[in-house]
């Protein structure tokens, strides 16, 4: 099998606001390509830009999709490990984009032997139920969006904190006080606080049965993290200092965390994924799988790789549910309630539809 070429798509998907302690977006800055063949198959991939968090917009994915396409062009789509070691080889970093093409392979791949993608990654289907995500807003705000949530069924929140610690503990008290402690709580502060504040916030919020926080402080701060955990009972997740699984490795020998949270945007895609996944869970460490902005295809991908990797515990696969106003896929994720089902189509199972991307930039290579 041969590529012949490569499709590839600026895909904006208009959102409401969306506020994290690192910034806001006001749309998902996504990349889509389709990888064409001599067998008359293609793959598809997807990708999500978060430049305050990995460093890549949705312009430096597109530009290094064309290089990408140029350096795969009328090579072998199945010999995956080699076409993506290319990709390293031509630029370090830059995993947003490269997990497209990582995801395009895969779909490929499994599509070419007729089984549906978690087969093809010999998983097994199982069930699974999504949080949903609340923005950083006033407390009152905040508030009055759990309770909603919560009345339209949702059965457990992640809440963005990350600011003040203190007005960080009142967003939670309030949100507790209205929706009760039964509902699960999970919070994020991407890497919103220093040290100290990380204490003051993790001890304050002790009384509210947190599930887990993640990433506490930024990156630099890893070494700190051990000495956190001695500090507060809030069970830590690491998310923005787990890109690769010499990561994982690294935090895990260090007993630095309670679990990681795996993302295609910082991994790579799923190969990588399945790496980190393996040596956490050689560790004893349970993942979560989670996203920046994607749609229900690149989801889709997702549980997928959920499927093939038991050790996933945590499931945050809301990212299409946080405020898109349009959706254009296929196919795909979907949902009952907050319950998640995908097809036994081959492949990943969906697509994006030729409408909406007829009025999309696009590269052809």
């Amino acid at each position: 099998m041969k590529i012949t070429e490569i499709e590839i798509y600026r895909l904006s998907i208009p959102m409401e606001p969306f506020v994290i302690a690192t910034g806001t977006m006001d749309y998902a800055q996504n990349t889509f390509i389709r990888i064409h063949t001599d067998a008359a198959i293609y793959g598809v991939g997807e990708c999500s830009a978060f430049p305050m968090i990995v460093g890549e917009t949705q312009d430096t994915c597109l530009v290094l999709a064309r290089d990408f396409a140029k350096i795969w062009k009328e090579k072998d789509p199945l010999a995956m490990e080699e076409r993506l070691a290319e990709l390293d080889l031509y630029i370090a970093g830059n995993k947003t984009i490269k997990s497209a093409f990582d995801m395009a392979l895969h779909d490929l791949a499994a599509k070419h032997a007729g089984l549906p993608l978690y087969q093809f990654l010999k998983g097994t289907k199982r069930e699974i139920t999504t949080d949903i995500t609340l923005g950083i807003a006033s407390p009152e705000e905040m508030v009055l969006k759990a309770k909603r949530l919560q009345d339209e069924g949702a059965v457990m929140l992640k809440v963005k904190l990350g600011k003040d610690p203190k007005t960080d503990v009142a967003r939670i008290r309030a949100i507790r006080k209205t929706v009760g402690f039964e509902m699960p709580i999970r919070i994020d502060a991407n890497q919103g606080w220093s040290y100290e504040e990380a204490v003051i916030a993790l001890q304050g919020l002790e009384p509210f049965k947190i599930q887990f926080c993640e990433q506490p402080m930024r990156t630099w701060h890893d070494e700190l993290l051990p000495q956190l955990r001695t500090e507060t009972i809030v069970p830590i997740m690491a998310d923005e200092s787990v890109y690769s699984h010499h990561d994982a490795e690294r935090l895990c020998k260090a007993d630095a965390c309670d679990y990681i949270n795996i993302k295609f945007s910082k991994s790579g895609g799923i190969q990588e994924a399945l790496k980190i996944n393996k040596v956490a869970a050689e560790y004893g460490i349970n993942c979560m799988i989670g996203g920046m902005l994607e749609s229900r295809l690149a989801l889709a991908a997702k549980v997928h790789f959920a499927y093939a990797a038991p050790n996933v515990k945590f499931f945050d696969l809301d990212t299409c549910m946080v405020g898109h106003l349009q959706d254009p896929v296929v196919g795909g994720i979907q949902y009952d309630g907050y319950k998640i089902n995908i097809s036994d189509e081959p492949g990943i199972g969906a697509d994006i539809d030729q409408a909406f991307l007829n009025d999309c930039e696009k590269w052809v290579i």
